[in-house]
């Protein structure tokens, strides 16, 4: 009899297991299909992570705040430096000038206060910048250079008409944003918005996506009443070639 109620219940628990499988399979395809849906319909079709497109690295790390630290100072530099240029009107001829007077002033103070006090006066620290420095900055720079002039040479010989215009109404659009603001502070704001909106997009990834899209589908729902009302209602005339004798 115990046999027989151990077979049983050997029975009913199967029976259970297999039924609790087949109820949990149809959230699993769902849970698939929204994660491969939520791919999909990443902003401008994006597959890959936010770190990824900044290029990975350390400047990825700045950008999206990995280590607070050193993109707080960075960020806090690049404001003092504003700060000091825009507002307090320093020019980098005075405040290199007054650095070098700083400078200067604390290894007189080094030297003379060390042989007052020490019989045999203590070696002051010089400083040396390193000549792989400025090999390295100019070999950056002259790449980033290469790199927008061999861009913007494809574009104009290329034949694509839509690229050529985009690239052609952003530097105009440039050139009007710096007739407002000098070049320091356009350079500062560029600055800080790739020090923030990385940040703030990767953090808020969904309700900005579906922000974006929202204003889409109005601009096309928009769009949509101005060629049902105006546009296709505008004869469009076919040109004719002249015939010549």
């Amino acid at each position: 009899m115990s046999e027989r109620i151990t077979a049983e219940n050997l029975l009913n628990s199967l029976v259970d297991t297999f039924a609790e499988k087949q109820k949990s399979v149809p959230f699993i395809e769902e849970e698939k299909l929204n994660s491969v849906s939520s791919q999909i319909n990443r902003l401008f079709g994006r597959q890959k992570p936010v770190h990824h497109l900044l290029g990975g690295g350390k400047s990825a790390d700045v950008l999206l705040w990995r280590n607070k630290k050193i993109s707080a100072s960075v960020l806090t530099s690049a404001t003092t430096a504003w700060v000091l240029f825009e507002w307090l009107n320093y020019h980098l001829l005075t405040l290199l000038c007054f650095v070098l007077v700083l400078g200067m002033l604390a290894q007189f103070l080094w030297t003379n206060a060390s042989g007052l006090f020490n019989s045999t006066p203590s070696k002051v620290p010089r400083l040396v910048v390193p000549e792989e420095f400025f090999v390295n900055i100019a070999t950056v720079v002259g790449n980033e250079v290469n790199s927008r002039l061999r861009f913007l040479q494809d574009v104009a010989c290329g034949r694509n008409l839509k690229q050529f215009l985009i690239v052609v109404g952003s530097l105009c659009a440039a050139a009007v944003i710096g007739s407002w603001c000098n070049f320091l502070t356009v350079i500062y704001t560029g600055f800080v918005g790739a020090h923030t909106l990385p940040v703030l997009y990767e953090r808020y990834e969904d309700e900005i996506e579906n922000f974006v899209y929202m204003v889409l589908d109005q601009l096309q729902n928009h769009y949509r009443k101005l060629d049902a009302s105006v546009l296709s209602k505008i004869p469009k005339g076919k040109l004719k070639g002249k015939k010549h004798d």
